[in-house]
Parts: structure tokens; sequence; C-alpha cells
């Protein structure tokens, strides 16, 4: 079997999983039903973060090699993290290549996508990205500086965000 046909197998087991799943905090689906290499997923704010209250929307692309490689996560709803590049692409370390990163000795190769991880960790480390962001290692310095440096500003942004994310549902 290919590496794609393989892939196919494992996204479409991965899918109807967290479909079933009733506690995640998203729902989940595809962009476009022919296709299991790009998923929809909407998050609900987690409560008690200043996200709570919100919906916000973001994609999932598949390598044709996965589970060997992380997929990419972007979200679609305009986000205010220290952990999201400003065109949206989530940087955690769960999404990053396997092995280690000669230029980053603060992640360990454990804290890096492995095979035996699936979509749900991803899910599950996304939402607590958004409670607890890592400002140490920021895709977005100026949102990383705001949250260390002035957080009620840093706040004022993010319920904003929160807000226009469900007037634009």
């Amino acid at each position: 079997m290919d590496s794609r046909n393989y892939a196919l197998q494992v996204l479409r087991k991965q899918l109807k999983d967290i479909q079933q799943n009733d506690e995640i905090g998203c729902s989940v689906g595809l962009e476009d039903e022919s296709d299991y290499f790009k998923w929809n997923i909407v998050f609900e704010g987690p409560g008690d973060t200043l996200y709570e209250g919100g919906f916000f929307k973001a994609t999932l692309k598949f390598p044709s090699d996965y589970p060997n490689s992380p997929p990419e996560m972007r979200f679609v709803t305009k986000m205010w993290h220290p952990n999201i590049y400003p065109d949206g692409k989530v940087c955690i370390s769960i999404l990053h290549p396997p092995g280690t990163d000669e230029y980053n000795n603060q992640e360990t190769a454990d804290e890096r996508w492995r095979p035996i991880l699936g979509v749900e960790s991803i899910i599950l480390s996304v939402i607590s990205m958004l409670n607890d962001p890592n400002i140490s290692s920021p895709a977005n310095i100026d949102a990383a500086v705001e949250y260390r440096d002035n957080y009620d500003s840093y706040k004022k942004k993010v319920r904003k965000l929160t807000i226009q994310s469900v007037e634009s549902l």
C-alpha cells in the first residue's frame, strides 16, 4: 500500500473518531467531501479563557505521507496570539516535523510530531495553547510582547476578536 492510501485510511478513521467525540471542544468536517486531506475545524472558545464564547475557524491540511509528517493548521478567523502567525498559521511543537531542531534547543524530539500522535492530540494542544501561550518561542512577536508587557491591551484585542468571531458566523 502506498503512503497516500495509508494516509487516507488513517484520516478516515481519525475523522470518524473525532466526530463521535462530544467532549473535544470543536466541530470537524471535510472542506470537500471527496478530499480527506483538508479538514475544517470550528473551535469553541474554551471556558474561563479570553476566547470564551467565540467560534474560531481553522483548516488542517495533511501531507500525503501523514501520519509520518504533521499537518499544517491555520486559523481562518483573525487571531491575536503569540503562537499564531499573523497569517493564521499555528506554531506549536506538536506540528513541527519529527526529530530535533538544531536551532531550537528548547524543544525536545518528544514535544515534536510523532506518527503515534493524531488529530485529537493536535486539537487538545491547540485548545491548551489558546489558554496558555508560550511567549518564549513566539510566532507573533508583537502579540507575545503585548502579552508580556501590556496584558490589559492584549486582553482587549483578544476579546474584541472573540466578539467578531461570533458576529462573522
